[in-house]
Parts: structure tokens; C-alpha cells; sequence
């Protein structure tokens, strides 16, 4: 092995570590969040109780609206160990730690050591990728999965058109199959929205190719059928297992998840664009200037200049179809973090290594931006305290209950917000100077040092507010042979926190049964404040007590 590839080894072993520190610890420091999180990991137990890894279901229903292979991923960690949230939120953190070492391997190729050294800072130091995770959500392994695959691509592109890149190791049809191989697999974990991104992507470097074929339709076909084999692993054996079923309702869940708002979940045009900006904080100070200044070097190789063609495109894509798609939910774009952050890390690479400072307009920016997570993070231990004295104010009964829960505020969670304070000052002042180093470890490595105590300071507090009193509830029911549900809103925290079996009675799905039918056993009702009355009007419910806007009822099983 020569000296280059003992190093970019080291390099991998050191963001491995430094991943596995950043990720590993406090995976079940807070309760799973509904809708997603709660979801997510009760389809996985639900795995396990049942034995059945080739079907998703979802209260012991057949679930269409996604496909097996993250909950697959799910359900091994509950395996080795337990279902919590710990192994919930495992995968993903597996993933970050896969993530950076592949973010440095691709950066050094592209451009060498301190490229694939400032990708992986810049992602790990900005806010929404270092969070996602921390998460139990699908989103971190569908988009390294697309992210991959469109690489594979793009490497397999540049062999047939014989653009000179570092480490081609294989030929274009070999690449071309891996790409494929990679979206296949995205498609198995969250559906073909996988395909279609890649698709598109591919559509707009057609455009700028002036609508020349720059692969061969061979070769195409190639990727897609290597995609569609991958997938067809699954989706073509659950359909001749089981019939259409599950693939007809996917599709429509799928339409009407991109033509109407889901579950209330709206937003404006611009929604994505913001989201970016702020989430995606600091790197998309920096990554502006690669949409708004021409960016190339002198002898700049043509992979770089082609592969910062693609990111673009890349970008744009995500942030205008899901600008497009109605319902607005912050991890839909969060494919974009990978392009996002490559453009970034490309400018303060170029910047470095041309011994410039930033542009006062980055230094400003940073500020502003920064200021929404300082007057956030110094605000909330104080609006926390004075809840009493301003929570009349709030018209919706609910969220005046969530106001009531008892969370103590002692001032020290402040910390998070002063410590981003001084991350700014100190960072903004070496760059100023163009110190990089200094500079990019201060503010980035700041950044991630700042998730980190926040997620320790404050997430368990908010979550306090927004719904511990409905998740102790069902725990205590857990062990119990009850039936446990809620009325009025939607959440899968009964199922989960009240560890529901399978082989209940069918009818269990049904709330009118549980409300009026002739119940085999006693049953546990949540509901929210501004819904009570509706179970207060019915004869056989007995309310417990009420909390933080929730309201609990019990109904005995009658002699």
C-alpha cells in the first residue's frame, strides 16, 4: 500500500471515530417524536412480534406508503439491542458515520486531501445534517443511497466520454450497473421518488447538453434495469405473493402525497429555499457563492468543473420539485444537503487556497442567520420560566395545556446559544483573516458542538411541551391487557410506548367499536383537551386526569 493510501486510510479510521462520537451517544436521550419517528420503529416491532420481514405493517395492517428495507435495518438493531429508541434512531446513525467517511473519499478524489477534509467538516458542522442523524427517520439512508448512485453515474458518464478522473478503476458498465444498483436500493428503502430525482437530474444535464445523447441508450437501460432488478427483489415478489395490492395503493399514497397538502402539512412556494438557508446553516453562506460568481480556476481539471455542473443541477432539482410537491415537511429536501455543502466546501477550498478571506456579505450573513439560532437558544430558558405569566395570551386550548407542563428551567440551558455566540465571534475573526484552519475548526466544529448541547439542554425539555404526558400514559399501560388508543388526533404512540400485541381482536382498529361496542377488555382513551367533552357525553368513559392538553379516559370492561 503507498503513502497516499495509508493516509486517506488514516484519514477514514480518524471520521469514522469522530462520527461515532458525534453519533453513538444519547441515540435515547428523548422520547421517538410522532409521526414519523413513532412510526417508523413501531413497523419495525412489529417486525419482530410478528415474524414476518416481508410485508410492512402498521397496527398489524398491511402499510403501504413505504417500502422494507430501512425498517429491515430497524429491526436488526432492536434485535441486538431492544426495541427503543436507541435502536430506532441506530441506522441512522450508522449512516452518518458511513456518510462522512464517503463524503472524504469522494472529495479526495475529486480534488485531494483538503477538499475531502472540508466536505466532511462543512456536512458534519452544519445544523439540519448533523441533526438527521441523531434521528429515526428514513431520510439519512435514502439520500445517501440516491446520492451514490447518481455518483456512480456520473463517474460511469465520464469513462464512456473519456473525461480523465482519478481512481476509474472499473469500466463504464460496470459503473453504469453500480449506479443502478445504489438506486435500486434508495427505491427499496422510501419508493421510486429515488428514480425520478435521478431521472430529472439526468434531464437537466440533457438540456444543457443541447439534447445531445451523452450516454448511449444501452448504457441507459443498463442503470435503470440494474435499478429495477434491485428493486423487483421486493416489490416483484410481494406482488406475486400477495397481489397488486400493495404496490396500486403505494403509487396513489405517492400521487397524493405530491398533488395535495398530507396530513395538513402546507407551506409556500418558497418553504424549501428557507429551509436550506437556515437549516443548512453555515454552509449555505458559503455555498451562495458558487450560484452567483464564476468559480472556475486556471488548469481546473474538466472532471470538476463537470462534477460542480452536476451538484448545481442536482440542487435545483430537489429544491424545485419539492417546491412543486404540495406537502411541505423539512426533511423533503434534505438531499440537497450533499450538493449544498459539496458547492461550499468547493468555494472555501478555492478560497484557501488562494489566500482570501470571505466576502463581507458571508461575514454578514453568517450573523444574521446565526442571530435566528442565538435569539432561539437564549430565549427559550427565559420563556420557559415566564410561561405562567403569558400563556393566557394563547387562544388554542391545546397548546395553552402544553404551556402548563412542569419543565424546570434552571438557566443553564443557555449554554448552547452562548456558546454559538462565541463560535461566531471567534470564528468570524479568523476568516476575516483568512486563517482557514483556524477558522473552519472554530465555526464548523463549533456548529456541531452546538447540536450536540442542544439536543442535550433543550430537545428533552420541548419535548416535555409537546407530548411526554401522552407517551407516559401509554407506557404505564405497556404489559397490560388493555386496549389503548387515542380519539381525535392521530399519533402511533399508543401502539408503540404502550407495546400493543398481535392476535387482538380485529375490531380493535375500529374506534367506534372501542367507544360503544362490546369491548372484551377495558380500554384507554387519549385525547386532547378541546375533544374531552366528546367522551365526557359517553356513558361508560371515566376520566382519569388531565395533562399538559391532554385528557385521559378510562372505559371498564363491564360485568
Amino acid at each position: 500500500m503507498n503513502t497516499d493510501q495509508n493516509v486517506v486510510r488514516n484519514y477514514s479510521l480518524g471520521i469514522a471515530l469522530l462520527g461515532a462520537l458525534c453519533f453513538l451517544p444519547f441515540l435515547g436521550g428523548v422520547h421517538l417524536f410522532d409521526w414519523d419517528e413513532i412510526n417508523f420503529a413501531e413497523i419495525s416491532r412489529e417486525m419482530l412480534l410478528t415474524g414476518d420481514y416481508a410485508r410492512v405493517y402498521i397496527d398489524y395492517q398491511p402499510f403501504w406508503e413505504k417500502p422494507p428495507l430501512f425498517f429491515w435495518f430497524q429491526a436488526a438493531a432492536m434485535k441486538l439491542f431492544g426495541v427503543g429508541e436507541y435502536a430506532a434512531r441506530l441506522p441512522n446513525a450508522i449512516c452518518g458515520i458511513f456518510s462522512l467517511v464517503v463524503l472524504f473519499r469522494m472529495g479526495h478524489v475529486l480534488g485531494g486531501l483538503r477538499l475531502g477534509l472540508v466536505w466532511t467538516t462543512v456536512y458534519i458542522g452544519s445544523v439540519l445534517p448533523m441533526l438527521y442523524f441523531k434521528s429515526g427517520i428514513i431520510d439519512p439512508v435514502f439520500n445517501l443511497f440516491i446520492f451514490l448512485g447518481l455518483y456512480y453515474f456520473i463517474r460511469a458518464y465520464w469513462r464512456h466520454n473519456a473525461i480523465s478522473a482519478p481512481h476509474t478503476l472499473y469500466s463504464s458498465w460496470a459503473y453504469f450497473a453500480l449506479g443502478g444498483w445504489f438506486i435500486g436500493l434508495a427505491m427499496l428503502t422510501k419508493g421510486q421518488a429515488a428514480y425520478m430525482i435521478v431521472i430529472l437530474t439526468l434531464g437537466v444535464y440533457w438540456i444543457y447538453q443541447r439534447l445531445r445523447l451523452y450516454i448511449s441508450i444501452p448504457q441507459f437501460l443498463l442503470f435503470s434495469v440494474s435499478a429495477a432488478f434491485v428493486t423487483l427483489l421486493w416489490f416483484g415478489w410481494e406482488t406475486l405473493r400477495n397481489g397488486p395490492f400493495f404496490v396500486s395503493e403505494f403509487v396513489r399514497y405517492q400521487w397524493r402525497l405530491f398533488s395535495t397538502p398530507d396530513a395538513g402539512h402546507k407551506g409556500f412556494p418558497g418553504y424549501h429555499l428557507v429551509v436550506l438557508l437556515v437549516g443548512c446553516f453555515p454552509a449555505s453562506l458559503f455555498a451562495i457563492r458558487a450560484f452567483t460568481r464564476a468559480s472556475a480556476l486556471p488548469d481546473e481539471p474538466s472532471y470538476r468543473l463537470d462534477f460542480r455542473r452536476w451538484m448545481k443541477f442536482l440542487f435545483w432539482t430537489v429544491l424545485v420539485l419539492f417546491s412543486i410537491v404540495q406537502s411541505k415537511i423539512v426533511h423533503y429536501s434534505s438531499l440537497a444537503y450533499f450538493p449544498l455543502t459539496y458547492l461550499a466546501a468547493e468555494q472555501i477550498e478555492r478560497l484557501w487556497q488562494q489566500g482570501k478571506a470571505p466576502g463581507r456579505s458571508i461575514r454578514i450573513g453568517l450573523w444574521l442567520v446565526g442571530s435566528l439560532y442565538l435569539v432561539a437558544t437564549l430565549a427559550l430558558p427565559w420563556l420557559g420560566r415566564s410561561m405562567a405569566s403569558w400563556r393566557h395570551l394563547v387562544a388554542d386550548p391545546f397548546a395553552r395545556g402544553n404551556m402548563e407542563a412542569d419543565v424546570h428551567w434552571s438557566g443553564w440551558e443557555m449554554i448552547p446559544g452562548l456558546w454559538l455566540l462565541v463560535v461566531l465571534w471567534v470564528g468570524t475573526r479568523y476568516l476575516r483573516r483568512a486563517q482557514w484552519p483556524q477558522g473552519l475548526g472554530v465555526l464548523f466544529g463549533g456548529v456541531t458542538v452546538f447540536v450536540l448541547l442542544t439536543l442535550g439542554f433543550v430537545i428533552g425539555r420541548v419535548e416535555s411541551y409537546s407530548q411526554r404526558a401522552a407517551i407516559e400514559f401509554f407506557s404505564s399501560l405497556k404489559g397490560k391487557d388493555v386496549y389503548a388508543s387515542t380519539h381525535g388526533y392521530k399519533s402511533y404512540a399508543h401502539l408503540f410506548y404502550a407495546d400493543k400485541q398481535p392476535g387482538l381482536d380485529p375490531r380493535s382498529h375500529d374506534r367506534e367499536w372501542l367507544l360503544k361496542g362490546q369491548v372484551d377488555k377495558e380500554v384507554y382513551i387519549s385525547t386532547k383537551v378541546h375533544k374531552a367533552h366528546e367522551l365526557d357525553s359517553l356513558p361508560d368513559f371515566k376520566r382519569l386526569y388531565e395533562k399538559n392538553g391532554f385528557v385521559f379516559f378510562h372505559r371498564p370492561l363491564l360485568k
